[in-house]
């Protein structure tokens, strides 16, 4: 395995030589495609990821098909949802999509599993990042059941302003009814919307946000 700086997992200090050799030659990277499926469909157990690079969506698909995003995972971010046969508190399935190109280190399900049953810290670090992603969840449920289409809209534009440091949110309508977890004509009207009131500027797949402070306090 190419040489990688493991000192950023949180627990890796408390890892025994045994347990930390366990999670190398169990470890292997994975590249995966922008728009390839990362984790979904039944009886599929990754295990825990790490990216590397790139961006991944987890959402969850109605019978419908309808795609409802849960949050998304960066660059040095971890996730231990695509583990849920190793871990019996998750009891729903989630899917996972690359966003863009990305370079996934996966811990197999069992080492994951024996890791977290040997050692304290490990299975208290997979404990907090499972209420970090619940937490994340629940304010995914509470804007799509209580906040209107023009805030959810406006904390999105925020959000990516804030994380990006750009004006430009470099998305299309389809993009963004994705990650809003609406519809595209829905997204295209609204949009329609903020313009005609001044806030932004939609030219070829590029929302540009002409007033911050307006958008703020929309949202």
């Amino acid at each position: 395995m190419e040489q990688l700086d493991f000192e950023k997992l949180p627990y890796w200090q408390q890892l025994t030589e045994d347990q930390k050799q366990l999670f190398k030659k169990r470890s292997n990277i994975k590249l995966y495609k922008k728009g390839q499926i990362i984790h979904g469909g039944e009886n599929e157990c990754l295990g825990m990821i790490w990216i590397l690079k790139g961006e991944i969506r987890t959402y969850i698909l109605s019978d419908e098909g309808r795609e409802i995003t849960l949050f998304r995972l960066y660059s040095g971010d971890t996730c231990v949802l695509s583990a849920a046969c190793a871990i019996a508190q998750i009891t729903f399935e989630t899917q996972m999509i690359a966003q863009e190109d990305c370079r996934v280190l996966i811990l197999d399900a069992g080492a994951f599993s024996l890791l977290t049953e040997q050692n304290i810290y490990a299975r208290c670090y997979m404990y907090e990042l499972l209420v970090d992603r619940f937490s994340s969840v629940m304010w995914t449920m509470q804007q799509i059941l209580f906040m209107g289409f023009d805030r959810r809209l406006s904390s999105f534009l925020l959000n990516e302003y804030e994380r990006t440091g750009s004006r430009d949110i470099k998305m299309t309508h389809e993009q963004i009814a994705q990650h809003t977890s609406s519809a595209r004509e829905v997204v295209a009207r609204m949009l329609k919307r903020f313009a005609a009131d001044g806030l932004v500027e939609y030219k070829r797949g590029v929302n540009r946000l002409k007033d911050v402070e307006g958008i703020k306090k929309l949202a």
